[in-house]
C-alpha cells in the first residue's frame, strides 16, 4: 500500500515541475492499484510510450517492492 503524497514524491524526483492525481482504483481499497495522471514539461517532444516509460521509471521503487502492484497511467505535456 502506497499513499498520494508518496506517488507524488517518486514522480516529482524525476519531473520537479508536473503535476500528479492519484486515484486508488481496487474494489478492496488496498491502494495499490492505482489511476496516475501527469502533466509535465518533461514530456515535450516524448511519444506516449515514452512518457509512459518515465512514469513507470518515477514508480520503479514501489513497483518493485509491491507497494504498487498495477498503474493506469494518463500522460500529457504541460503547456
Amino acid at each position: 500500500m502506497i499513499d498520494d503524497a508518496s506517488v507524488i514524491e517518486l514522480i516529482h524526483a524525476h519531473m520537479p515541475d508536473a503535476r500528479v492525481e492519484v486515484a486508488d482504483w481496487s474494489s478492496f481499497g488496498t491502494r495499490d492499484h492505482l489511476n496516475v495522471t501527469v502533466v509535465s514539461s518533461a514530456f515535450s517532444g516524448k511519444t506516449r510510450l515514452d512518457q509512459h516509460r518515465m512514469v513507470y521509471a518515477a514508480l520503479g521503487e514501489a513497483l518493485k517492492d509491491g507497494r504498487i502492484h498495477a498503474v493506469q497511467i494518463k500522460t500529457s505535456e504541460l503547456e
